[in-house]
């Protein structure tokens, strides 16, 4: 399994922790924000652009309360992205959502629910069947330029 993550300042060093536990795990990781310096819209934009190329499974970004880079990430077209808080949230966002991202707020969430958040997100899977069908409509919601 391979992960795209990135952070801002904020979000950083909970990043780094994260890269730490999926390596351990054998997982493959791509840091798309290796440096402290990038806005959360950059660091969000980095990683759902890669997601949505096949670069990775999936994609993890993490600011300070998560809302920013969810918005961020969900105006690429072709990714569906949650902003989580607890276990069951990430569970259902695999499972019905086919989400191929998370957004994590490092002031939200401390380091051991980031680390069970992510674990729960990618041993999910998708349930299909009933769910495709809401998620097709998802890909299907384009913006469109003013």
């Amino acid at each position: 399994m391979k992960f795209i993550i990135g952070s801002d300042n904020d979000g950083y060093a909970l990043k780094e922790r994260i890269k730490r536990h999926l390596i351990a795990k054998n997982a493959e990781v791509l840091d798309k924000t290796e440096r402290e310096d990038v806005s959360f819209a950059e660091s969000a934009k980095r990683v759902a652009e890669a997601v949505a190329e096949g670069e990775g499974d999936y994609g993890i970004v993490v600011d300070l309360y998560g809302t920013g880079s969810f918005i961020a990430a969900n105006k690429v077209k072709g990714i569906i992205c949650a902003a989580l808080t607890d276990e069951y949230s990430a569970h259902m966002t695999r499972r019905h959502n086919n989400a191929s991202m998370i957004a994590l707020g490092s002031g939200v969430v401390g380091e051991q629910l980031a680390l069970r958040l992510v674990d729960v997100f990618s041993e999910t899977a998708f349930d299909g069947g009933r769910q495709r069908i809401r998620v097709d409509m998802l890909n299907r919601m384009i913006r469109e330029e003013a």
